[in-house]
């Protein structure tokens, strides 16, 4: 090239930061330019994990890793063998940013502040010479030579030799459909990650009670989600219902998010094995209250409230159930019922099913298979992880991957 090459990333998150980082690191003759359409720049970094941002998981093994996205794993398997979580681990802890493992392996900077994230992105731009434009709306390119220009909003043109698309999460498919018409196959967008609300359901009493280890599956689906199950005032939320969320996005979205889901509040415990433990405790605590038995030292609110909801008095005594009580009794511990109707999003973190369908792109350079040097990434193609880090993790690793394949395409002439 008798210049040097301009690489235009579209998109001011956290996989178009990443990736315009990781373009200029791997190819420092290049221009690197950063187009974001409103005036915030990495505005879901800023909010991720509740403030404190949760840049990535711990899990050792890349297998592990792959298997907790619901769509695109397979494809991730392969990048993840390049560049992993742990990489990205060490990239951080290289630049300056001590990090912290929480429960679920969820990585945090030590400091607990998003913002640590941000400055190092916005520094490490400055220090390369990225330059960085806010409210340029991009709504579509064309061929230009061998390179293309975009178009924006404002009419504008801006020529590069190279782009990346790195939108972010859409939520409705009228936001792709320039590419659409550019010849990309879409997904339809459906929401990922959300809790269940239960207007119907009289729980409120239980607000803020959280079952450590429960399994929730949606009636009539093989679906379920395992670990923590927190009741909300809307309804219930916790990892347990935000897997099934995820891994039945389009399932639930289908239903019009109206469904009954199953909990079993002993997530290991069988039938038979219940059975026979819960008969052999009420031959021990026949004098007991059924209010101060609770075999299983579930959350008191709760044990309450199930034997409310099949109509054992908690006053009575242990010794007066029933053979018909008890059967009631297991049914419930193992196969509590509530009825859904709607959803919420996850605190603040809206994550997307669907975008730019992976069968255009080459995933072993996130290139188009449409358009050569052209690349795609991030929340706007048709991966998503559960939460747990494993979306941003999914960024950093796409970008990383366009910071090679960028190089690579380069050749002699770079």
């Amino acid at each position: 090239m008798s210049h040097n090459p301009k690489i235009a990333v579209i998109g001011g998150g956290a996989a178009g930061f990443f990736a315009a980082i990781q373009i200029k690191e791997k190819n420092p003759n290049t221009e690197v330019l950063i187009l974001e359409k409103s005036k915030k720049l990495l505005s879901k970094v800023k909010i991720s994990g509740g403030g404190r941002c949760n840049v990535t998981n711990s899990c050792e093994n890349i297998g592990e890793l792959a298997s907790a996205y619901p769509r695109g794993g397979r494809q991730l398997r392969k990048l993840f063998g390049k560049f992993s979580n742990q990489d990205m681990m060490q990239w951080l802890e290289e630049n300056g940013i001590e990090l912290e493992v929480y429960s679920g392996s969820h990585v945090f900077p030590k400091v607990n502040d998003s913002q640590i994230i941000i400055d190092l992105f916005l520094r490490k731009c400055r220090e390369f010479g990225i330059e960085i434009k806010t409210e340029t709306h991009v709504i579509s390119f064309e061929t230009e030579g061998s390179g293309y220009n975009l178009i924006t909003k404002s009419e504008e043109k801006i020529y590069a030799d190279k782009l990346v698309f790195a939108y972010g999460g859409q939520p409705k498919r009228s936001s792709l459909e320039e590419f659409e018409k550019l010849g990309y196959k879409l997904i339809d967008p459906v929401p990922s990650l959300f809790t269940f609300n239960m207007p119907k359901e009289n729980t409120a009493e239980l607000m803020g009670i959280v079952v450590e280890d429960a399994i929730a599956k949606i009636e009539g689906e093989k679906l379920e989600g395992r670990g923590p199950l927190l009741f909300t005032h809307w309804g219930m939320s916790g990892p347990a219902i935000l897997l099934l969320s995820a891994w039945g996005a389009r399932i639930l979205h289908d239903k019009n998010y109206a469904f009954k889901v199953r909990v079993s509040w002993l997530a290991d415990v069988k039938e038979e094995q219940l059975r026979t433990e819960i008969n052999q405790s009420i031959s021990e605590n026949s004098s007991k209250y059924l209010k101060k038995w609770n075999p299983y030292q579930l959350p008191n609110r709760l044990w309450i409230y199930l034997s409310q909801k099949i109509e054992l008095n908690p006053e009575m005594k242990v010794g007066e159930l029933g053979k018909k009580s008890i059967n009631k009794l297991i049914n419930i511990l193992l196969n509590d019922t509530y009825e859904v109707q709607g959803k919420t999003t996850f605190k603040e973190e809206f994550v997307t099913a669907g975008g730019i369908a992976l069968e255009n792109l080459d995933m072993k350079t996130m290139e188009s298979k449409i358009h050569p040097g052209v690349y795609f990434i991030g929340e706007m193609i048709d991966i998503d992880g559960i939460t747990g880090g494993y979306n941003f993790q999914a960024c950093w690793t796409e970008a990383w991957v366009v910071g090679e394949s960028v190089k690579s395409s380069f050749g002699i002439d770079y």
